[in-house]
C-alpha cells in the first residue's frame, strides 16, 4: 500500500502547456522516472522543432517546467515530451499580437474533485471528454483544482487520495491524482491552460494572511500549474492579452486577504494592497475591446457562514445588506466604483466556487452595467442558485444548479457569446452581447 503523498510513477509522462502569450509558453511534465526529457516545440503545420533537455528529480516531484520563447504569433504549435523511448504529444495556439482583432474561443470552469466525487474506479472524469468535443484557444481553471483538504473515500473512486494534505509530499499527491485521469490528460494535450486557485487547494475558505499551511499549499500548486507573472515566484495574479479583443485579468483572492471573520470595513481586503493597485491601473488602461476579471468566488453570490463570509458579498438570504456584516463587500464596491468612474466598459467576472451555473447581467448604477459568469463544478458535490447581493443591482438571465458543468466563450468583432454546456454536451443556455 502506498503512503500518503507517496509518488509513484506515471504510466506515461503528464504534459499539460500553461501561460500561453503571443510568442511563448511554459511547456510542463511530470516524468516517470528520474532523468532527462527531452522536450521539443514547433509549427504544427511542418518546420524546425526547438529542443530542449530538462533534469527530473526525486526532490521536485519528477516535474519538469520549460518556458519557451520566440514563437511565432497566432499560430498552432506542436510539441512532445520523451524520456527513455517514451513520446508524449500535444497541440497549442499562441496569442495573436495586440493589433490583431482575431476570434477566441475559450472554456472556463473549476471545481474538480470536491465532496468525494473523485476520480471514479470504473471511469474517469468524463466532462473533460465532452470539453474537449469543444476545441478552444485556451481553459481558465478558476479554482479549486483540487480538494487537498477533503479525503476520496467513497467506494466508487479510484484509490490514493483517501487522506487530507498537511505536507508538501501530499499536497503534490493530490494534484496529481487529478492530473493522472486520462480524460483530463486527453484534454491538456489539446488544450493549453490558465489556472488560478481557490480555498481548496490549502484549506476550506482560507485566508493566506492567517493559514500556516498556505505556503506549502502555494508551492504545490505552482509545482503542478507554472505561472508566468513576473518576477516574484509566489505571485499568482497577472494579465494576458489575446489579440485586439480580449485581456484577461487573473485575480489571486486567497494569498493576500484578510481573515474573514474580520466586519467587513475599508480596512479588511481580499486582494491586498499591491493587487488591488496593479488591477485599478492596468484594467481600466486595457486598450483591448473585452476586459475579463478572472474571480475564483463570485462577486454577488454570499459564501460560508455569516459570521465569516468567504466570498466578496455579504449579503443575507434576501440579499440584502445585514447590519452587521463580514465579506469584502467595501473593496468589492470601491474597485467596481473605480472602474466605473474611469470609463470602463465591456467588463465581465468569470468565477466559479458555488457549484452551479449562472449568468447574471448587474447594474449598481443607472450609467453603468457589467455581467458575471458562473460555471461549475467539473466534479463535485452539486449546488444550487440563490438570492444575488442587491446592492449591486442583480438580474438573473439563467440559473441551474444539480449539473456538473462548464462555459464557453467566444469573440469576435462582432459580439462576445456565453454558452453553459453540462457534462452530456447539452447547452443550457446561450447568451450574446454586443461591445459598447
Amino acid at each position: 500500500m502506498l503512503l500518503a503523498g507517496a509518488a509513484p510513477a506515471p504510466a506515461r509522462p503528464l504534459v499539460t502547456v500553461t501561460e500561453v502569450r503571443s510568442a511563448a509558453a511554459i511547456v510542463w511534465a511530470r516524468a516517470r522516472s528520474a532523468g532527462v526529457v527531452g522536450v521539443e516545440v514547433g509549427p504544427a503545420g511542418g518546420g524546425a522543432m526547438r529542443s530542449t533537455l530538462a533534469q527530473a528529480t526525486a526532490e521536485a516531484d519528477l516535474i519538469v517546467r520549460v518556458p519557451v520563447d520566440g514563437l511565432a504569433p497566432a499560430t498552432r504549435h506542436r510539441y512532445q515530451v520523451t524520456q527513455n523511448g517514451e513520446r508524449v504529444e500535444g497541440e497549442f495556439t499562441t496569442a495573436p499580437a495586440p493589433e490583431q482583432a482575431s476570434r477566441v474561443t475559450f472554456l472556463w470552469s473549476g471545481d474538480l474533485g470536491g465532496g468525494g466525487h473523485c476520480r471514479p474506479a470504473d471511469g474517469e472524469y468524463r466532462i473533460f471528454r465532452t470539453m474537449t468535443r469543444h476545441p478552444a484557444d485556451f481553459f481558465l481553471f478558476v479554482g479549486d483544482t483540487t480538494y487537498a483538504d477533503v479525503a476520496c473515500n467513497k467506494p466508487d473512486t479510484a484509490p490514493g487520495a483517501n487522506f487530507r494534505a498537511s505536507t508538501l509530499a501530499e499536497y503534490r499527491a493530490r494534484h496529481r491524482y487529478n492530473r493522472e485521469d486520462a480524460a483530463l490528460q486527453a484534454f491538456l494535450r489539446r488544450t493549453p491552460v490558465y489556472a488560478i486557485w481557490d480555498d481548496h487547494e490549502v484549506k476550506n475558505d482560507f485566508a493566506g494572511t492567517t493559514e500556516p499551511l498556505m505556503p506549502i499549499g502555494r508551492q504545490a500548486f505552482l509545482d503542478y500549474w507554472p505561472v508566468a507573472a513576473g518576477d516574484d515566484p509566489t505571485r499568482l495574479y497577472r494579465s494576458v492579452r489575446w489579440g485586439r479583443l480580449l485581456e484577461i485579468f487573473i485575480l489571486d483572492t486567497r494569498q493576500y486577504r484578510s481573515d474573514n471573520g474580520l466586519p467587513d470595513s475599508s480596512r479588511k481586503t481580499m486582494l491586498g494592497a499591491a493587487q488591488r493597485r496593479w488591477l485599478l491601473d492596468a484594467l481600466p488602461a486595457s486598450t483591448a475591446t473585452w476586459k475579463i476579471m478572472v474571480s475564483s468566488v463570485p462577486l454577488s453570490v454570499p459564501t460560508g457562514r455569516p459570521e465569516r463570509r468567504d466570498s466578496w458579498s455579504n449579503a443575507n438570504v434576501f440579499g440584502l445588506a445585514p447590519e452587521q456584516g463580514t465579506g469584502f463587500v467595501t473593496e468589492r464596491d470601491a474597485i467596481l466604483r473605480e472602474f466605473r468612474v474611469r470609463g470602463v466598459r465591456n467588463l465581465v467576472v468569470l468565477a466559479a466556487d458555488v457549484h452551479h451555473a449562472e449568468v447574471i447581467r448587474h447594474q449598481p448604477h443607472r450609467e453603468w452595467a457589467f455581467h458575471e459568469l458562473i460555471a461549475g463544478p467539473l466534479s463535485a458535490t452539486t449546488g444550487r442558485p440563490r438570492p444575488l447581493d442587491e446592492r449591486l443591482g442583480p438580474r438573473t438571465l439563467f440559473a441551474q444548479g444539480g449539473i456538473y458543468n462548464f462555459g464557453e466563450v467566444t469573440i469576435d468583432p462582432t459580439q462576445l457569446t456565453v454558452r453553459l454546456v453540462d457534462d452530456q454536451g447539452t447547452v443550457l443556455f446561450t447568451h450574446t452581447i454586443a461591445p459598447e
